[in-house]
């Protein structure tokens, strides 16, 4: 959550457009970033559907708010869920997914 603040807190540039997307990209990778971690770590059927949900709707969201501003959209990465060896096409707001675990998780 602290990393999702920090990022959002972007200085204007004076284009709105590019600083609503500035802001919103680290908000939306902050819900896949949670997301993450329930299909990781939870058991509850109904919530693990909805956090694959967000993460497919979050990266949509990231990806057509940088074609809006003409920046490219997608890169080849795995995606949150895949492990590293299963290349897919994927939109990453930050590189790499260090994620600070709440006290009681374990890796």
């Amino acid at each position: 959550m602290t990393k999702m603040m920090n990022d959002m807190a972007v200085k204007p540039t004076g284009d709105v457009d590019r600083d609503f997307v500035a802001m919103m990209n680290p908000h939306h990778q902050g819900a896949i970033d949670m997301a993450v971690i329930e299909l990781r770590y939870g058991k509850n059927e109904q919530l693990r559907r909805i956090a694959q949900e967000i993460i497919v709707d979050q990266m949509q969201e990231i990806a057509a708010m940088k074609l809006a501003i003409g920046e490219p959209a997608t890169d080849t990465a795995p995606a949150p869920t895949q492990p590293a060896s299963a290349p897919v096409a994927t939109v990453h707001h930050h590189s790499g997914m260090q994620m600070d675990m709440p006290a009681g998780m374990k890796k």
